[in-house]
């Protein structure tokens, strides 16, 4: 790609609109695990006000196998949408804690493909981690989200399910990269759900 041509998708990106982050991160008291995801998906696709609010996204499938014995523990059938007050008993029981990668991002092809998302501000993952310095594992549910937080740890983008000791500021965390949650990713539930299970192994 030619220096011209980089400028001109350059200045034809800064023409879409800056999507900002619609939610706070999600921190339980005594947190020990964070879940990061790249961004949320445009509203018309939300079952929920929360992080994963996808119908179609596997997170909270995931979360349901693995600690409630049922794919589907945490979906509400009859309302067509994920039980936010169960999600929530679930993240505070277990400890768990939920933000993204991404404070503000364009959509470059108008869609929730993180392929085509640009991360425009980042997270800042060590202020996070100064006001919560309980959470010692960081998990990262995609591809994009992996390469914002390695280059934060300073270090090379992970394999699949590798843990991964390194430094965030002044904290001492386990990064992992896990499978993404979307049903796009060529892995089955079961599977997912088998290698997310050994973060809460340890």
């Amino acid at each position: 790609m030619n220096a011209f041509f980089r400028f001109l998708c350059t200045m034809n990106n800064e023409q879409i609109a800056i999507e900002r982050h619609p939610w706070p991160p999600f921190v339980p008291v005594g947190a020990r695990y964070l879940f990061l995801g790249t961004f949320p998906p445009q509203e018309h696709r939300w079952s929920m006000p929360f992080f994963y609010p996808n119908r179609t996204n596997d997170f909270w499938r995931i979360m349901g196998l693995i600690f409630l014995g049922n794919r589907d523990a945490l979906w509400d059938a009859e309302q067509g949408r994920f039980n936010l007050d169960a999600i929530k008993s679930l993240l505070n029981r277990e400890h768990i804690a939920l933000w993204d990668t991404g404070m503000a991002v364009r959509r470059l092809k108008g869609n929730a493909s993180d392929k085509f998302l640009e991360i425009v501000e980042p997270i800042d993952l060590a202020t996070l981690l100064d006001e919560n310095p309980t959470i010692s594992h960081i998990i990262t549910t995609g591809e994009k989200a992996t390469g914002v937080i390695a280059v934060q740890a300073g270090v090379e983008l992970p394999s699949i399910g590798a843990p991964v000791a390194c430094r965030v500021g002044c904290h001492a965390v386990t990064l992992w990269r896990m499978p993404s949650s979307s049903r796009a990713y060529p892995l089955s539930l079961d599977k997912k759900a088998e290698a997310y299970k050994k973060i809460f192994s340890l």
